[in-house]
C-alpha cells in the first residue's frame, strides 16, 4: 500500500515541480501515516507561516505524523541524505540537514536554520536529537535554537507535543531495537490507534536559547501530563 500510494502521488508531485513548488510530500508522508495505522487529530491554534516547531521525538512516524498534520518540513541529521530512498523522500519534502557531530559549524548551522524560516512552511526540529521509548523525555539539545534566540522579526517558537496516548510504549524505538525490527513491528501490527499533534503556545521571545529549549520541554512534558514520566530537568 506504501509503494502503491508513492506510485499514485509521484506524477502529479514531479508535475508540480515543473511550474514551483509541489504540496504533494506532505499528502504522500500524511497517507503514509494511515497507511500504517494512525489516526491523526490535532489539539491547539493552527501553525502560522515562518514558524520553528519544538517536538519530541518517539518513532520514525513523528515525521508521518508531522508532515500529515502540519505540512512542515524537518531538520534531520546529514547521514540521512546518504540513505538512498530515504534521502530521496526527504529531499522532496526539502528537508534541511545539519551535521550535528560538527560543533564548530553551530553558527552556520543557525543561519541555515534562520533561512529557512524565511518560507513560509514551517520548519520542525526534534531537539532530543534521537527516538526514544515513549515515556520518557530526553534532554533537549539547544545548539540549533540559537537561530531564533532571537527570533528573526515575524518569526514564532511553538513546542509541539506528539502524544501516542495508550499506545506511546508500542511505538517507541529506543536503544537495543535495530531500525529493521522496528519497522517490521510497527509495519506489522494490525488494527489503527489515535494520535494527538497538539500544537502548544508560541514560547515568549528571548535571546537564551538554553532557557527556550528548557522552556520548550516543560511545556510537553505539562501537555503529555500522565502519559510521560517526568524527568530532572
Amino acid at each position: 500500500m506504501l509503494a502503491l500510494l508513492l506510485l499514485v502521488c509521484l506524477p502529479p508531485h514531479l508535475l508540480s515541480k515543473l511550474f514551483g513548488r509541489s504540496r504533494w510530500p506532505p499528502r504522500f508522508l500524511g497517507g503514509c501515516a494511515r497507511i500504517c495505522g494512525a489516526r491523526v487529530s490535532t489539539a491547539g491554534t493552527p501553525v502560522e507561516p515562518h514558524c520553528l516547531l519544538i517536538v519530541n521525538h518517539v518513532s520514525w512516524l513523528d515525521i508521518l505524523v508531522m508532515a500529515g498534520a502540519t505540512g512542515t518540513r524537518f531538520v534531520s541529521k546529514a547521514e540521512v541524505r546518504d540513505q538512498r530512498l530515504m534521502g530521496w523522500l526527504a529531499d522532496q519534502n526539502d528537508t534541511l540537514y545539519i551535521e550535528r557531530q560538527d560543533r564548530r559549524g553551530v553558527h552556520d548551522q543557525a543561519a541555515s536554520v534562520a533561512a529557512a524560516l524565511a518560507d513560509d512552511r514551517p520548519l520542525a526540529l526534534f531537539p532530543e536529537g534521537t527516538t526514544g521509548d515513549g515515556v520518557t523525555l530526553l534532554q533537549f539539545r539547544p545548539a540549533l535554537l540559537a537561530a531564533v534566540a532571537p527570533a528573526p522579526s515575524g518569526t514564532t517558537v511553538r513546542p509541539v507535543a506528539i502524544d501516542y496516548g495508550a499506545m506511546r510504549v508500542a511505538m517507541g524505538w529506543s536503544d537495543g531495537e535495530s531500525g529493521k525490527a522496528n519497522a517490521l513491528r510497527l509495519l506489522g501490527r494490525r488494527g489503527t490507534f489515535p494520535v494527538v499533534v497538539r500544537l502548544l503556545d508560541p514560547l515568549p521571545p528571548g535571546e537564551d536559547r538554553k532557557a527556550m529549549a528548557r522552556d520548550a520541554r516543560v511545556a510537553i512534558e505539562e501537555a503529555l501530563g500522565s502519559n510521560i514520566v517526568p524527568s530532572a530537568l
